[in-house]
């Protein structure tokens, strides 16, 4: 006597088709003929667990299992069709005829773009990737660029169908213009790529000279793309049906576009800010003053240095940095002060300065007071 089938696939009679699926798919794998070579139990194992999922996986069939049990099958038809008598499916013992091979089978029926990759995005042309390099000037302005790609561009001549002029593909007729195939091995149903029309859907009797029947030629496309202002590095601009022309009439794929900005001599940028190192002179710093700095669009602007301005101290240039993509605001420009100690000094200078520094009565140093009482604290207690 047959053994119960939800048993087998040990699943409840409540069980879902996706749960029966699972527990089926688990049962295979576990027992393929691959992971157990020799072993006749599995042999007959996997018979069993075939038998079983092809009853429930069916919902008629099933419904007659539930109601019947085993002797809904005993009178099918014969010819090999019944669930008594396969005889025609088991040439090589289990299930399928050793032309075919089971692990290919195998591996085509738990392929999940097997079934499901539609023909059309077979034929799609693929996705091109296009370097641009620009300066950061460039990046602030904005740009509009003349590229030239090399790709694969649609045939002329065929206008991409690949047919010879005047010429319309026609439908396959194995497939019946689907572009997928589905064939039957004992209880597995396998839905493949059309191998007539390569999943196309329809076949070419006079292909194109000039493309061989491919609908597509290397070649060379021009293309402008402009650059929005503001655009940081490491954007990309994707201009869609740009890329590879799609073999036979199938879809161009996308460019991308990568960009990349230059490491600039003076400016060094922060999002939508600009920053920079100025040097400042030590007179400026301490008595305070103006300095005149460069901005990024070309055009100079002044500073006001406080009075006793350190060094590292950031002074801000409001609205004097990068643009901002797709608007007319700006972000703001940041002020590195560099205190430059003077060199080279005159009898003069150098006197004028001993004489500076033999002034204490008002320590004009703040941080070096600050740093050295600190030190003495240390010490202190070491």
């Amino acid at each position: 006597m047959s053994k119960d089938y939800y048993e087998t696939l040990g699943v409840a009679r409540t069980a879902g088709d996706d749960e029966i699926k699972k527990a089926y798919r688990k049962l295979a794998m576990e027992h393929h003929p691959d992971r157990n070579k020799g072993d006749k139990s599995a042999e007959t194992k996997i018979k069993e667990i075939n038998e079983a999922y092809e009853t429930l996986k069916d919902p008629q069939k099933k419904a007659a299992y539930d109601r019947y049990g085993h002797n809904a099958y005993k009178n099918a038809a014969s010819g090999g069709g019944g669930f008594n008598d396969r005889s025609e499916f088991y040439s090589d013992g289990f299930g399928f005829s050793s032309s075919s091979g089971f692990a290919d089978i195998f591996e085509d029926f738990f392929s999940e773009s097997s079934s499901m990759r539609s023909s059309r995005i077979d034929m799609r042309g693929s996705d091109l990737r296009y370097d641009v390099t620009i300066t950061l000037e460039e990046a602030f302005h904005g740009k509009s660029l003349d590229l030239k790609v090399k790709t694969n561009l649609s045939c002329k001549d065929c206008r991409g169908s690949g047919s010879a002029k005047g010429e319309k593909p026609k439908a396959c007729p194995s497939c019946r213009g689907s572009g997928r195939q589905r064939f039957t091995q004992g209880f597995f149903s396998v839905e493949k790529t059309c191998a007539s029309c390569n999943g196309t859907g329809h076949i070419i009797e006079n292909s194109c000279k000039s493309c061989r029947g491919a609908g597509r030629l290397a070649g060379t496309r021009n293309i402008n793309v402009s650059i929005p202002a503001g655009i940081d590095d490491g954007a990309r601009i994707r201009l869609s049906g740009e890329g590879e022309a799609g073999l036979r009439g199938g879809n161009a794929g996308d460019l991308y576009i990568f960009i990349s900005i230059k490491p600039h001599q003076l400016f060094r940028r922060d999002g939508d800010g600009i920053h920079c190192d100025v040097p400042i002179p030590i007179t400026t710093a301490a008595l305070g003053g103006e300095v005149e700095v460069p901005t990024i669009d070309g055009k100079k602007a002044v500073v006001k240095i406080p009075a006793g301005t350190q060094s590292g101290s950031i002074l801000k240039l409001r609205n004097k940095g990068m643009s901002v993509v797709r608007s007319s605001l700006r972000g703001d420009m940041h002020i590195h002060a560099k205190i430059e100690t003077p060199v080279n000094l005159t009898k003069k200078q150098r006197e004028l300065l001993m004489e500076f520094d033999r002034e204490k009565e008002n320590d004009p140093h703040p941080q070096s007071s600050g740093f050295f009482s600190k030190v003495k604290e240390f010490w202190k207690e070491l």
